[in-house]
């Protein structure tokens, strides 16, 4: 008959957990800088901002309005237009020094103020793909606003329509904000399946795992120590990283419950430990282990909507991503970090999370005892 796990025994076996883990001063050493450096770097390192972009200007027109509109372009979206003479537009694209040239033809501003429609050419440097994109909207809302303001310098009043526009929860549209939550939700997920993985390979390549296997312990027991103990470990290191990484330097400002929030990881860690057990019990070695770990820690990343919307996916890949934990863990943090939500509003995410966190672990489990008689 199966007995219970022993707290006694689960407490025990997680301390041997810490202490294994802190003598590893390389791993120690890879978590410090994953929730360090590694969150600050993807959060600072790729931008949806247009930051400083370089812009060159051919004005054939040598009017007031083209003049008006190379003055508009200004820091910190635009570096300062630079002329330029339209043979050396070729070269100058090729040495990669604009990312736009705005070329302005003779005669704009006359065919403008006698409504002739005149076309402006817009040259896109598009290997930046990021800037190009973003870049291109600024440039014809920009020029568009000029050429109104220059036809009707009144008429921002007396607009039949205006739209006001108002921006909720990140009003400053800081975009290392999203960037570096959902870096620390993968720093997260993917320390969670290593580490608890790495720890049934190294008990196994090392010959401890049949120290444990003579002892009075029972496999329940041997899982909810490791995954107890590394999932400790890496709260307590993502409580750090969100505040002193995301709110002290990156100045982010949570609106909701911190309280809720560190709930929540730590259902989501321990779905994420008891996948990284299984993976360990499928594998053969340390290496395997780490095969496998990329085929699953990848998909569930890439496909729970921190880099790509769900709603720019089909319709069937939408379905199936209901079953990755990470997908509804994404979900959850926005909520309550970004609008400020209570678990009245992500209870059903948590109800998934706590679902799959069950499955995980009932699967897992018969998984490590079949590993475990193995080994006998």
């Amino acid at each position: 008959m199966m007995r219970m796990p022993s707290l006694r025994a689960v407490l025990l076996l997680a301390g041997k957990e810490i202490t294994s883990l802190f003598r590893d001063r390389v791993l120690f050493a890879f978590m410090l800088y994953a929730f360090s450096l590694m969150v600050y770097a993807q959060a600072t390192g790729t931008s949806h901002d247009l930051v400083r972009a370089s812009l060159g200007i051919i004005d054939e027109d040598r009017s007031t309005l083209s003049e008006r509109i190379a003055e508009a372009f200004m820091p910190p979206r635009f570096q300062a237009p630079v002329a330029v003479a339209p043979d050396a537009v070729d070269r100058a694209m090729d040495q990669a020094r604009f990312t736009f040239v705005l070329n302005i033809p003779p005669d704009f501003q006359a065919d403008v103020q006698a409504g002739r429609r005149p076309e402006l050419q817009l040259l896109i440097d598009a290997t930046a793909i990021m800037q190009a994109g973003i870049g291109s909207s600024y440039i014809q809302s920009i020029v568009a606003g000029e050429i109104a303001r220059f036809l009707h310098p009144g008429a921002s009043s007396t607009d039949a329509v205006r739209l006001n526009l108002r921006i909720a929860f990140n009003q400053t549209v800081e975009s290392t904000w999203f960037t570096g939550a959902m870096a620390l939700l993968q720093v997260i997920n993917m320390l969670a399946i290593l580490l608890t993985g790495a720890a049934v390979m190294r008990e196994r390549e090392r010959g401890t795992l049949e120290h444990l296997l003579v002892m009075p312990v029972h496999a329940a027991e041997i899982m909810l120590a490791k995954i107890l103990a590394n999932g400790g470990v890496i709260l307590l290191l993502s409580m750090a990283s969100l505040l002193a990484v995301l709110q002290g330097l990156l100045g982010m400002r949570i609106a909701g419950s911190l309280v809720l929030f560190f709930a929540e990881t730590a259902a989501f860690i321990f779905v994420a430990a008891a996948l990284g057990i299984a993976l360990a019990t499928l594998a053969g070695s340390m290496a395997q282990f780490a095969l496998l770990f990329m085929l699953v820690q990848m998909p569930m990343h890439l496909l729970s909507g921190a880099l790509t919307p769900l709603e720019a996916m089909p319709d069937w890949l939408q379905m199936a991503v209901q079953l990755l934990p990470t997908k509804h863990y994404v979900a959850l943090t926005q909520a309550i970090l970004s609008r400020g939500a209570g678990l009245e509003t992500v209870w059903p995410e948590t109800l998934a999370i706590l679902a799959m966190g069950a499955g995980a672990f009932f699967v897992s489990l018969l998984r490590f005892r079949r590993f475990l008689s193995l080994q006998q």
